[in-house]
């Protein structure tokens, strides 16, 4: 009996099938994550190396050309391009597409292990990171607040920051702009020589001075203490009263030599939303979350914090949401799904003049679609651009 034969003797059958299959279809639509493009990771690995105040010729040659003939070794590479700028030095390794993105990290990453003695004293650790498409931030955050800026920053840093980064999905968070305190330690040089110390000196005896370091620990019969020595500074008389050296004559304290200034850090980032001066914060989500779900967790996380820090007027206002974008995107390529079922019924039925073949069209077609999500849940896939015009194309 072929399939037509079985469709006509037995309706009732078919009827059922296609029930389930429909079910099956509207259940996995639900398990199905919104995303604006599919999962895509070009086979690009990129090494950074910060060099503060070095010229772009001088990055070249001590870290740029190093890295080249270091990764140069690799199997399976495509290109390698370098960009040397004042203080910084990209490398981006293309790999072909046959290579294995994992194990060309690891490679990349001990071919530099290699080679890291010969990169100056002051630069920085490498950062050798995997390119991915979807590593653009989720959310863009405007942040503001009665407090003073050194507070308010503080705030964000200490109790705001920890909140976000804890929400299901998010990988990152950063803070962008804002006032943060710094203690400065301004050095007389000529004082500091009459006192016949050095810059070194005072650096040596501030680090040993502002530790915190555990001691050891006291065991009684049913509990356990832990000693720590809290050597911290907690107040900026602390700091200045801090013993370098000392002499027949009297000690030499930091004030000596030193003035103590209670000031803020370098602004090198300026954030302002709606003309008005703001903290930004910026929320990257984790490379196998959804889009669309870490936006609308921490959407509900910062109205939990308006709510909680409503003494101190915190407020936050949502710059940018690429999850609108996405959502737009999918819900329009769906609506023109249905707008183009709709359309080839309306033709059967200009053309054929049956109201019989326009029902079966309105039928066929939705139930072959859902039955479709089935097979996209258990492969994997996603509702995204490609695959909403892949079925956009079959009906």
């Amino acid at each position: 009996m072929t399939l037509t034969e079985l469709a006509i003797k037995r309706p009732t059958l078919i009827v059922v099938l296609f029930t389930v299959l429909a079910i099956l279809g509207l259940f996995s639509y639900g398990q199905l994550q919104y995303e604006l493009l599919p999962k895509m990771t070009p086979p690009v690995v990129t090494v950074s190396i910060r060099y503060p105040g070095a010229s772009p010729s001088e990055v070249e040659t001590s870290l740029t050309k190093p890295v080249e003939e270091a990764v140069s070794a690799i199997e399976k590479i495509a290109s390698i391009t370098s960009t040397s700028t004042e203080g910084l030095s990209v490398v981006a390794i293309e790999f072909s597409n046959s290579a294995n993105i994992e194990k060309a990290l690891q490679d990349a990453q001990r071919k530099i292990n290699e080679v890291r003695d010969r990169f100056p004293e002051d630069a920085k650790p490498p950062v050798i990171t995997r390119f991915a498409l979807d590593e653009a931030p989720v959310l863009r955050i405007g942040a503001t607040s009665s407090l003073a800026d050194t507070d308010f920053y503080r705030m964000l840093k200490d109790d705001v920051k920890p909140l976000l980064s804890s929400v299901a999905g998010v990988g990152q968070v950063y803070l962008l702009g804002g006032r943060e305190r710094e203690i400065r330690v301004n050095i007389d040089l000529q004082r500091l020589q009459s006192y016949g110390l050095t810059v070194p000196d005072v650096l040596k005896e501030v680090g040993k001075a502002n530790l915190d370091f555990p001691t050891g620990k006291i065991d009684d019969r049913d509990r356990q203490f832990v000693v720590r020595l809290a050597g911290k500074f907690t107040k900026l008389s602390e700091l200045q009263d801090l013993v370098l050296r000392s002499t027949p004559t009297g000690n030499v304290t930091l004030r000596n030599v030193a003035e103590i200034e209670d000031g803020f850090r370098e602004i090198t980032t300026l954030t302002r939303l709606n003309g008005r001066a703001s903290v930004g914060i910026m929320v990257m989500k984790q490379s196998d979350a959804n889009t669309v779900d870490v936006s609308r967790l921490t959407r509900i996380a910062l109205t939990r914090l308006e709510k909680l820090y409503k003494d101190k007027n915190l407020s936050f206002d949502i710059a940018q949401d690429s999850s609108t974008f996405t959502l737009e995107a999918v819900t329009a390529v769906q609506q023109d799904l249905m707008l183009a079922v709709l359309l080839v019924a309306l033709v059967m039925m200009l053309f054929l003049h049956s109201l019989r073949n326009s029902l079966i069209v309105l039928v066929s077609i939705p139930t072959s679609l859902i039955t479709t999500f089935t097979g996209m849940y258990l492969f994997g896939f996603s509702l995204n651009l490609m695959t909403l015009l892949s079925l956009f194309r079959l009906s």
